[in-house]
């Protein structure tokens, strides 16, 4: 009904003022009038439109408390502790005044992504008994002035109508990737987000805690280097709690959890899984017991097996199998490159490698799979001088047997650069201890070039040695395109007689 006024309303008017205008009438004026009117409706829709967004996204909030609880999150066991310290104080309020305890105001959860910041929020208000409203950095982003501020209002008012209709006496705010309206201020220009961020900042003075709603606001961020300083000072964010990669023990836990609901055989052995997934976050982990359930769907099996979970590792960390097919010189090519980095990492950590395989993944033509080390959170100067040479390792076996190298070497030499770069800051070089900023680019240039060519002389030599390794292997992996390691390192045992 309403499509059918504006057309015959489209229909009409222009027929009106050519009337109007043949009798003699000046139409000037409603024109004007009309253009006026015109401007004012297409106004009023697009605030109406940007009212409508608001009232959507507080529609899409409120929703019923989520029932997650800690014990149902895997690893994260010390940021877990941490923060249920921090809500102990909105849950045992009339303990805290009687010590003068000022309760807290904001909670602050960084760390890499997948780590399970969100879901930490979600248990904070299940822990609370509190209503839970969520809302994403860029939510408040708009190109109209003003929006962003008139959000952030609105995120609190609904936080404590939301409170006073069920009756709760305490609410939590969820914001993710905060650094979005949270990033440092800039001087000599007023920006949307910095009114946006001025506006958070006054809700957050403003929280008097130990009225009713009691109101704690939990943001999230993997990058906290860009938040503002008057957002991460005491009063505000008072609690800054990390929120780490899990460990072997957080994994296995991570692990079972997202094992509850899938069919796995007898013979699977959680713990190696954990193991070989070194590294890898919480979502990382959920993504391979999925992918590995689709392999078992894809050969019609009615478990999950070992394979599968292996696969699945292989998946997530390289990508799936692609159809690429190389040239017999190509292969050869990669053969070499790959057999480098197993050779040079059985040398430095002898049993490390699980597989060299020349089966395309993601952009990876070939790759090894190494064999699950103990977990290390401090590295030695030899350590890392290991990693460099397996890093380099692949270029050196392209150079010995095809004097040169290829682009495949490209992803190494960064991981080696990175790692000079760690042993620098670290005070682990010849330069000492040092400040990278006040060390020109010359000196540094010149230790980097120092390093890589004593490894790059180390890690030549050291394939040179165990040439006869490399053949044998070579042979095999050109001729079934996989290399277990235990052939790999049978290959070692009969080249140098050793006992097996």
């Amino acid at each position: 009904m309403r499509k059918w006024m504006i057309e015959v309303a489209v229909g009409f008017v222009p027929v009106l003022l050519i009337f109007l205008a043949f009798v003699g009438f000046n139409v000037i004026p409603l024109l004007v009038g009309l253009v006026m009117v015109g401007a004012l409706l297409t106004a009023v829709k697009m605030r109406g439109g940007i009212v409508a967004t608001a009232s959507q996204e507080r529609k899409r909030k409120k929703v019923a408390s989520p029932g997650l609880t800690f014990e149902e999150i895997g690893g994260q066991d010390s940021a877990k502790q941490e923060l249920r310290e921090a809500l102990d104080f909105m849950v045992r309020h009339e303990e805290i005044k009687k010590f003068g305890i000022r309760p807290l105001k904001g909670i602050l959860l960084t760390g890499p992504p997948g780590t399970g910041k969100t879901l930490m929020a979600k248990a904070a208000a299940q822990y609370t008994n509190a209503v839970f409203v969520a809302a994403s950095g860029s939510e408040f982003v708009e190109m109209y002035v003003g929006v962003g501020a008139s959000r952030i209002r609105d995120l609190f008012k609904d936080a404590r109508t939301r409170a006073a209709k069920e009756n709760k006496e305490n609410a939590v705010i969820f914001i993710d990737e905060i650094d979005v309206i949270g990033g440092k201020r800039e001087g000599g220009q007023q920006r949307e987000y910095d009114q946006t961020l001025n506006q958070l900042l006054t809700e957050m003075d403003g929280i008097y805690t130990s009225d009713t709603p009691r109101i704690l606001l939990i943001a999230a961020t993997n990058r906290k280097e860009m938040l503002d300083s008057a957002l991460l000072r005491p009063g505000r964010f008072d609690r800054h709690i990390q929120v780490d990669l899990p460990d072997k023990k957080g994994r296995r836990h991570i692990l079972e959890i997202h094992a509850k609901n899938k069919p796995l055989a007898p013979e699977v052995n959680l713990d190696k899984v954990a193991e070989e997934s070194y590294g890898f976050s919480g979502a990382q982990l959920e993504s391979v017991m999925n992918e590995a359930a689709i392999y078992a769907m894809r050969d019609q099996l009615e478990e999950i097996k070992q394979s599968h979970l292996s696969m699945a590792i292989d998946k997530v960390m390289m990508g799936e199998k692609t159809d690429r097919q190389s040239t017999e010189e190509e292969k050869r090519r990669v053969a070499v490159h790959e057999l480098g980095h197993a050779v040079a990492a059985e040398v430095v950590a002898p049993g490390s490698v699980n597989q060299v395989a020349l089966s395309p993944r993601g952009r990876a033509l070939g790759y090894v799979r190494h064999n699950p080390q103990e977990e290390k959170y401090l590295y030695t100067k030899p350590y890392i001088e290991g990693q460099i040479i397996i890093a380099l390792a692949g270029a050196a076996a392209e150079e010995i047997y095809y004097g040169g190298r290829s682009t495949g070497s490209s992803n190494d030499f960064e991981q080696a650069l990175n790692l000079v770069q760690t042993m620098m800051t670290s005070g682990l070089t010849s330069l000492g201890i040092i400040n990278m900023d006040m060390v020109t680019k010359e000196v540094l240039m010149k230790e980097n070039a120092k390093i890589l060519d004593e490894l790059a002389a180390r890690t030549k030599q050291i394939l040179i040695d165990h040439a006869a390794v490399f053949d044998r292997s070579l042979e095999i992996l050109l001729k079934e395109e996989r290399l277990s390691g235990d052939q790999f390192r049978c290959q070692f045992r009969d080249s140098f007689n050793l006992p097996a």
